[in-house]
């Protein structure tokens, strides 16, 4: 086993690999940035080391700084987590060609998933069915013009360099691809410093389902069955959940399959994801994110495996011990990302300091938090502040308890996202599964201010109208002499027992 890493991560994911090391008895090495000095994270390790100021350009994305302080501390491995470095193949090089060990798959896979027209070409030659579309980034507007008239309209415009949303475009028309194009390769280029992007043909309704895959470095590859990632805004994840509700065993099986030929393919180790279309039986290569994924947990409580642990033994050289018909499904769990942001505003990041902390628990309950009371919020970072997942025999019952979870999360002097998730819970298209990756477009009232209900109303005038009354008899009785002795009152205000 690996006897030392470091962790080139903040926020929950660095506190979720801190614990999962330390229970593979691994000493934790943290990073942080000046901002970050008190962070969760940082308290949590063994040891944590200053890399930079809080802008991620100037710490955690300075490969250099994190490898030389790796090799000056003594640490074995580094492991990335997710975003920042996760998926840049030179990270992965890098940290190799030092002589440590990257807790991931190798520099090459990570290049060939990275590369998305790499990847549909490396898919389709690998029989994993692909959406229809081009395999070559187009070199400027005519190009993208005449591909899209062969494919046919609508389109899809899609980054080659990256994914999550970046340099992505639905084109409905000749007329809009010109400027869509331009447009997307601006943020391409900005998001991943290369502007090049291709097309694929836009589906109508599909959902986006996940298999999560597991290898070692003695060519086994399970899969851990799917994730259901179709609750999500301009292609940002917000809810996720396992197993999908729409799958059946034997779609399960075909896909579950269908990622492992991907993985296969390019002889992935570690923990990896791939992320496909799905529509009405039918399924279609969509991405491959060759790290850990934001929503592992759901996986990990109805799979029962600590995909952290064996991204951990896998770096270490141990073989998978157990096969794919050894992997059970245990009931259902769902994850709500809880971030900053204000859903009721554009989901606009909110900024503060978070002064009042109040975790949910309870059977089947998990907190993977990056906050605590007194953390500071700002905009240097992505305003991911914690997942509350939970787990329960069926969807129905971890719908429940998801509500009940809700109900009792506080978190003051920041907004947070979790009254979305309150109502996304209380949605009858959420509680059947009949939804898609267009959910929020189809039920924009869930971005809009809740109408108070006539029950509400009548609450709320009782309420007050009482407190007004409580108000008036704890005002104090002015005497003949216009003034209130002293001795009427207690130390905080109340009227002490007997006074007038």
């Amino acid at each position: 086993m690996i006897g030392s890493v470091l962790i080139a991560n903040r926020g929950e994911i660095a506190v979720r690999i801190v614990r999962g090391a330390r229970e593979c008895g691994i000493r934790t090495i943290a990073v942080h940035s000046e901002a970050d000095r008190l962070a969760p994270h940082v308290l949590e390790a063994d040891e944590a080391y200053e890399i930079g100021p809080a802008p991620s350009s100037e710490s955690y994305l300075r490969s250099d700084r994190l490898i030389e302080l790796a090799k000056r501390v003594g640490a074995e491995a580094i492991h990335p987590g997710y975003g920042f470095l996760a998926e840049r193949a030179d990270f992965a090089r890098a940290v190799e060609e030092a002589g440590l060990v990257f807790v991931g798959p190798r520099a090459d896979t990570i290049a060939a998933m990275g590369d998305k027209t790499e990847a549909r070409r490396r898919m389709a030659a690998a029989g994993v069915p692909i959406v229809p579309g081009l395999t070559e980034a187009v070199a400027d507007p005519a190009e993208a013009e005449r591909a899209a008239e062969e494919i046919g309209f609508p389109v899809l415009l899609k980054a080659s360099a990256g994914g999550g949303g970046k340099g992505m475009r639905v084109v409905s028309g000749r007329g809009e691809l010109r400027r869509a194009f331009e447009a997307a390769s601006r943020e391409a280029m900005a998001a991943f410093g290369d502007g090049s992007v291709y097309l694929e043909r836009y589906l109508a309704r599909p959902r986006h389902v996940e298999i999560q895959v597991l290898g070692d470095a003695h060519g086994n590859v399970v899969h851990l069955a799917e994730r259901e990632c179709s609750i999500q805004r301009r292609h940002q994840k917000l809810v996720e959940e396992a197993p999908s509700p729409v799958l059946t065993p034997d779609e399960r099986a075909r896909m579950g399959e269908t990622a492992v030929r991907a993985a296969e393919a390019v002889d992935y180790r570690g923990a990896g994801t791939v992320e496909f279309l799905y529509e009405k039986g039918e399924f279609w290569f969509l991405e491959m994110n060759t790290r850990l994924q934001v929503e592992h947990p759901v996986t990990e409580l109805v799979t029962g495996i600590d995909l952290v642990e064996w991204q951990f033994r896998v770096a270490s050289g141990e073989k998978l011990p157990f096969a794919q018909q050894d992997i059970l499904l245990r009931g259902h769990a769902i994850e709500c990302r809880i971030t900053s942001e204000d859903h009721l505003g554009g989901f606009l990041p909110s900024t503060g300091v978070v002064t009042q902390l109040e975790i949910p628990s309870g059977p089947g309950v998990r907190w993977d938090g990056g906050i605590v009371q007194g953390t500071e919020v700002a905009l240097h970072y992505d305003p991911l502040l914690a997942k509350l997942i939970v787990h329960a025999p069926t969807r129905a019952a971890a719908i429940a308890r998801m509500r009940r979870a809700l109900g009792e999360l506080v978190i003051a002097g920041v907004e947070t996202c979790a009254p979305f998730h309150l109502r996304v819970m209380d949605e009858p298209d959420f509680a059947s599964g009949d939804f898609c990756i267009r959910y929020l477009e189809e039920h924009p009232a869930l971005l809009e201010p809740e109408e108070a209900g006539a029950e509400t109303a009548a609450a709320a005038i009782a309420a007050a109208l009482l407190e007004d009354e409580h108000r008036r008899h704890r005002a104090p009785r002015i005497g003949a002499e216009g003034s209130v002795p002293m001795s009427a009152w207690r130390r905080g205000g109340s009227p002490a027992p007997g006074s007038p």
